[in-house]
């Protein structure tokens, strides 16, 4: 290994910052990319009744934008695409988004694909890298400008006489490699071709294609294209993390301080190589801070299972909020802070959670309290009463409290393994009996 092949990525030169004194005061425009960024990294993509079972749910949970399809890639996209539009299957206050590569015949197909649409993203992108407009596209500067200028320019005329509403995004599709100055040129060519207006906005993406700087980084080069875009008031900046570094979240988050209006992602962070910003993850970060995150996230269990029985893919046991594990203390010292907190908490009738080591209540996702404190040998009295207390209504004082739970410590050392609720209850009675 040599690490000296890499190239440290370059900061924003000569450029006053002012997201790091805001905070998130709001929820911003959610985009679901699962069933077509998403889709496109899962080995077996999902079959059109899948993505409608999927749809739904995500409509179920309260997204109002969902990219549903690369209409040109695939029959099968193409074809759902139809579907949801023919048989009236999209509520009238979602917008269905679809992915359309800067070549003519594919604008084209994408365009009948989304035919008689309520209301359609058509969202434009090119590759803008210096690497890829020398070596992969072979072209100069100037000719990537005026493939995004053409592309967007017959995207616009085959679509002036839509009767639904029509919403043009573009993407500089590897902005995380494209210097500031060029994606600035280039977004501002196609701003100009649309004319967007406030009350007809746009949307530049400004993509994370490849995390490869640090979340601060990211957030400055937002807020740059953000004072440096042409006709702002008219514009919906927003932002498409993917998760290389591991810190998509971040990046999101701050991007938004940054002054991006919409983020994109996906159920759970699914997506190619680390996959995408997991927009649960955002959702249940601002839901903790006091701010209403406008998806339904009482409804995660089932959402969970669907994602998983659809993607044949599973979420980890330690993941953010959702994990089976994520709520679940073995510690004696933490589970006792937790059967103080929360016993406070109901004595009290508070009505600001505060309880340690539980950053929400479980209850707010529909789960009980039997999971939080589970019991083996490095669990303690603090535990083993809460269980008492909990199931079985008995409050134990200091004293029996600790003799019992070094009979659990004991029991749970004798079995090598963890104890269950029953098993506690049952010795407890046969101690008590």
């Amino acid at each position: 290994m040599s690490f000296k092949k890499y190239q440290q990525y370059p900061i924003v030169q000569n450029f006053k910052r002012e997201w790091a004194d805001k905070t998130i005061t709001h929820a911003p425009i959610y985009c679901s990319v699962d069933l077509r960024d998403g889709n496109q990294a899962l080995i077996n993509p999902l079959t059109v009744e899948q993505k409608l079972e999927y749809f739904k749910t995500l409509v179920k949970m309260g997204f109002k934008q969902i990219e549903v399809s690369y209409p040109s890639a695939s029959d099968t996209d193409f074809n759902f695409t139809r579907k949801l539009i023919e048989e009236n299957l999209v509520p009238d206050d979602v917008a269905i988004q679809i992915l359309i590569p800067a070549k003519k015949e594919w604008i084209k197909k994408s365009v009948e694909a989304m035919k008689d649409v309520k209301n359609g993203i058509f969202h434009l992108y090119n590759p803008t890298n210096e690497f890829q407009r020398r070596v992969v596209f072979q072209k100069s500067d100037d000719e990537i400008i005026q493939m995004a200028i053409e592309a967007m320019q017959y995207l616009v005329e085959l679509t002036k006489d839509f009767k639904g509403k029509v919403t043009y995004q573009y993407s500089p599709e590897s902005f995380s490699q494209t210097t500031l100055e060029f994606a600035v040129k280039i977004c501002n060519e196609v701003i100009n071709v649309v004319k967007p207006t406030k009350e007809n906005k746009m949307i530049i993406n400004l993509p994370n294609t490849l995390e490869a700087c640090t979340a601060n980084v990211y957030a400055d080069r937002i807020e740059w294209m953000c004072k440096n875009l042409h006709n702002r008031e008219a514009l919906i900046i927003s932002v498409h993390p993917h998760n290389d570094r591991g810190t998509s979240v971040a990046s999101a988050e701050l991007a938004v301080l940054a002054g991006a209006d919409k983020v994109e992602g996906t159920l759970f962070g699914n997506g190619e190589r680390a996959g995408n910003l997991d927009i649960i993850n955002f959702a249940f970060n601002i839901y903790s801070q006091g701010i209403d995150p406008k998806l339904d996230l009482s409804i995660i269990d089932e959402v969970k299972d669907m994602y998983e029985e659809k993607t044949q893919l599973f979420v980890h046991p330690r993941h953010p909020f959702i994990g089976d594990m994520i709520f679940t203390a073995f510690s004696g010292g933490h589970q006792d802070a937790i059967k103080k907190g929360i016993d406070f908490y109901r004595q009290t009738n508070s009505q600001s959670w505060n309880v340690p080591y539980l950053p929400i209540d479980p209850k707010d996702i529909k789960r009980g309290y039997e999971k939080v404190i589970r019991v083996n040998s490095q669990s303690g009295k603090g535990g083993t009463s809460f269980i008492i207390s909990e199931f079985l209504g008995v409050n134990m004082n200091k004293d029996e409290a600790i003799k019992f739970g070094l009979v659990i410590k004991e029991e749970s050392d004798k079995l090598k393994r963890e104890l269950e609720k029953e098993e506690i209850i049952e010795l407890y009675k046969k101690l008590n009996s």
